[in-house]
Order: structure tokens, then sequence, then C-alpha cells
């Protein structure tokens, strides 16, 4: 089934996010990371120029450190909990620089230790910017799943440990992006359109 449900939604050509689209772009774990961090709780729409403006100050944890919590604050507004993420990243840049010999770590564990930082976001990090096979659970991934009968969870962390243990690891890398694809157009959490759903006949549709 999960073979078939991944074909059909490659296959879709459904429109990405310009957010989305910027991410897959990044290839650098430093850029994934803070875009992920201004992306929490905020929808794509507000976080790609936020996302844009942030980057005029700079690109690197050391550029970062040059930068103050309050110009950073300006240029990430409007995204949910602006001042405490402008706080959060530079914090962040800093531990790079000073811990980690100003690259970001190559490990979930390591990146977890970071203030705010959690599993989905470290994950995320792992596949777009170091390029290595992980799964990033947000939570169109953890509805979709569930929605379609492939999992039984009651929250993302417990989906990506499912997800480790059952999903091929062939499709980790781009499970993330069709899913929330997906989800962003048409598995919807409220009135999902299943009537042009490419992959409705695989889905047993456990909607809560």
């Amino acid at each position: 089934m999960i073979d078939n449900i991944v074909k059909n939604l490659k296959n879709d050509n459904t429109p990405r996010t310009d957010f989305v689209q910027l991410m897959e772009q990044f290839k650098d774990p430093f850029l994934v990371l803070i875009a992920c961090i201004l992306s929490l709780r905020t929808n794509d729409k507000t976080t790609y120029p936020a996302t844009l403006r942030m980057l005029k100050l700079g690109k690197t944890p050391e550029d970062f450190l040059k930068v103050s919590e309050e110009e950073l604050a300006k240029a990430i507004y409007p995204v949910g909990f602006y001042k405490n993420k402008a706080k959060q990243i530079l914090e962040i840049s800093k531990t790079i620089v000073e811990k980690y010999n100003s690259k970001v770590p190559e490990s979930i564990e390591e990146m977890t230790k970071f203030k705010g930082v959690g599993r989905k976001t470290a994950n995320l990090v792992m596949a777009k910017g170091f390029g290595k096979p992980a799964i990033c659970v947000d939570v169109h991934v953890h509805r979709i799943c569930n929605r379609l009968g492939y999992v039984k969870t009651k929250e993302p962390n417990e989906t990506e440990m499912v997800l480790r243990n059952k999903l091929p690891v062939k499709y980790w890398m781009d499970f993330n992006t069709l899913l929330v694809t997906h989800g962003q157009n048409i598995c919807k959490p409220q009135r999902p359109n299943c009537s042009i759903c490419s992959i409705n006949k695989y889905c047993k549709k456990l909607i809560k």
C-alpha cells in the first residue's frame, strides 16, 4: 500500500508553498534549523517572507552574533512568538559557535539539547540540511498517517517511532514534503477534499 501512496503523491504535482520550496533549496543545516524555528506555530505564507528578511541579516551562526535581539525580532515579525524566537535563534547561534565549532551538530540527540528544538525540527535538519534519512513528523504527517490507517498513534513523536520501524527507509527523505503538501492542499484537518484525492482508495478515512 505505502508504495502506491508515495508513487501517487509524487505524481500529483500538487503545488508546494514558497516556504517549502525554499527549505528544499537550502541544503545548509543552519539555515534549515533557523527557518524551521520560524515556522513553528506559523503558517507558510507568513513564514516565507519573514525567512527572507531574516536571511538579509545573516546566513551563518557568526553573522547572527552581530545582530541584536530587537533587530532580529523586527525582521521576523509577525511570525508567532517572534520575540521568543529571536532570542532563541541568537542563543542557538552562540552555542553553535562556542560549543560546536560553528557547525550544527550532526545528531538528533545533540540538536534537541538546544532550547525549543524538538525531534520534528531536528529530523528536518538531518534530512534537508545533512541529506541523511530522517523522518520529520509534523501535524500533517501525524494526521494523514492516522487518517490512512497506516499508524494508530496519539501524538507526533509516537508516530515518528512507529514510522521508523514501518516505513521503508527509501521514503524517509521525501515523506514529510509529500504529506505536508498533500495536507495543505487536499487532506486538510477539516473537510478533506476526498473527491480529488489521488490516494483516496488506500485511505480508511479514520477522521477523528
